[in-house]
C-alpha cells in the first residue's frame, strides 16, 4: 500500500507515464488466477491508503488487527470499494468489531498517522519499495512477481529446490 498517494488517489494509467501502455487491471487479474485467486475486482484507480493504515493501527490497539486487514483488503481488491470513503471504512470497522465512529476519527488522528509514517520511513531505510518485498541474502525482490522469479531468487540465495 502507498500511503504516499495523495487524496482521491492516482489513475493506475497516469502512475507510468511514457512507458509502455498495458491494462494493468487485467495484468493483475490474470496474475492473480494463475495463484486461483479469481474473485478480484482491481479499481482504476490506486487509492491514498495513509487513513486506512491509520485505522490499522487503531484496530491493532483494540486486538482487530488481523481481522480489519483482511476486511479492508477485501474491501479493496474484491468488491472493489473506494477505501478513502468513511462509510466504507466504518462499514469495514463495524464488520471487524471495532467501534465504527471511533475508528474513522482515528483515520484522521495524528497519532495514528505518525505511526503510519514512522513505519513507512523506517521501511524506505531499510530498502523496501514495494508490497510484497521478498529479501534474500543480498537480493531483493519486490511487487508481485511470479513464482518463478521468486524461486530463482531464493534458489541464488542457497534454498535447495524440493
Amino acid at each position: 500500500m502507498h500511503p504516499e498517494t495523495p487524496r482521491g488517489g492516482i489513475e493506475l494509467s497516469r502512475l507510468h507515464p511514457g512507458e509502455r501502455k498495458f491494462d494493468l487491471g487485467a495484468y493483475v487479474k490474470q496474475f492473480a488466477a494463475s495463484f486461483g485467486v479469481n474473485d478480484i475486482n482491481p479499481s482504476k484507480r490506486m487509492p491514498s491508503t495513509r487513513r486506512a493504515l491509520a485505522m490499522s493501527e487503531f484496530a491493532r490497539d483494540q486486538g482487530k488487527l488481523d481481522v480489519f486487514r483482511k476486511l479492508v483488503m477485501d474491501a479493496h481488491w474484491r468488491d472493489g470499494r473506494d477505501i478513502e470513503d468513511n462509510t466504507v471504512l466504518a462499514e469495514t470497522a463495524t464488520a471487524a468489531g471495532l467501534d465504527a465512529e471511533k475508528a474513522v476519527l482515528a483515520a484522521d488522528d495524528p497519532v495514528y498517522l505518525r505511526r503510519v509514517d514512522d513505519a513507512r520511513i523506517e521501511y524506505k531505510k531499510v530498502g523496501v519499495g514495494g508490497i510484497p518485498t521478498f529479501v534474500f541474502d543480498t537480493e531483493s525482490i519486490e511487487g508481485c512477481q511470479p513464482y518463478e522469479v521468486i524461486s530463482a531468487a531464493a534458489v541464488r540465495a542457497g534454498a535447495k529446490p524440493k
